[in-house]
């Protein structure tokens, strides 16, 4: 066990600094400096850990053996009001974090066809991969539920009409204890898991797997 979370820490770690850094990064491409000015437009670790949910949570989760692994980091600033047009580029800055799990999903998959089929042969290459790519899966599915403050939930306000976004936003108070209510349920895992099998399936179509 000690061994899977010290393999799974590279990828976990990764998978949470890269998401919070492009939610920075295209904040500021579309007008928002805060996140660079404060330092999180980095892939230094150190500035979006979460002792809780960058260390504990990931690693319990792998020690229990769970199907899925997930966590989250210290959310990077952002401040709509200093977007260029706020509604419309809140898709796109939401959308960055999981889409940049998707990438690294991708290249994770790359590197796992490395480690058994292209002549290098590492089973701890492939289990490290293995887990990068279902890390990466799990933080971009739980992402894109549709529920504020969740990336999913900032989406969906981005593209409803006005009314019905300001109705949605007005959950975010109460997002956390409705995912930890879904947690708790059981409930969480099967609204992940369509999401989950279909950018998997996309993946290994990509990859030829």
């Amino acid at each position: 066990m000690l061994e899977t979370i010290l393999l799974g820490a590279v990828p976990v770690v990764l998978a949470i600094t890269l998401h919070e850094a492009a939610h920075g990064y295209v904040a500021k491409l579309f007008g928002d400096h805060t996140a660079w000015m404060l330092g999180r437009v980095t892939l230094n670790p150190l500035k979006h850990i979460d002792p809780f949910g960058t260390v504990l949570i990931p690693a319990a989760l792998l020690l229990m053996g769970a199907p899925f692994v997930f966590g989250w980091a210290k959310p990077v600033p952002v401040n709509f009001g200093n977007l260029r047009n706020p509604k419309a580029d809140m898709f796109w800055v939401a959308a960055a974090g999981p889409g940049s799990n998707f990438v690294q999903a991708l290249l994770w998959a790359l590197v796992f066809k490395i480690a058994v089929a292209g002549g290098v042969a590492s089973p701890a290459l492939a289990e490290m991969a293995q887990i990068g790519v279902m890390a990466n899966l799990a933080l971009m599915a739980l992402n894109l539920l549709p529920v504020p403050p969740l990336d999913g939930g900032r989406i969906a306000v981005s593209l409803l009409p006005h009314r019905a976004a300001v109705a949605l936003s007005r959950v975010e108070p109460y997002g956390l204890f409705i995912i930890v209510a879904l947690l708790a349920t059981g409930v969480l895992g099967r609204l992940m898991q369509p999401l989950m099998v279909g950018a998997d399936y996309l993946i290994r179509a990509l990859v030829s797997l």
